[in-house]
């Protein structure tokens, strides 16, 4: 069971949903909803390094 990073929302599935995101910060994954992706994509997308975009 994983829980949203941002929100809390939990995805009882395993594998969680294509929808959801998963970044790795300060070693440690980190997961995000499908709701929090969207509304956050811009920030996550800004701290890729340019050789990602």
């Amino acid at each position: 069971m994983l829980a949203c990073s941002f929100c809390g929302a939990v995805s009882e599935s395993d594998p969680p949903p294509l929808t959801w995101t998963s970044a790795v910060e300060r070693g440690r994954p980190q997961w995000f909803c499908e709701t929090c992706s969207r509304e956050h994509l811009r920030a996550m997308e800004s701290k890729l390094d340019s050789e990602w975009w």
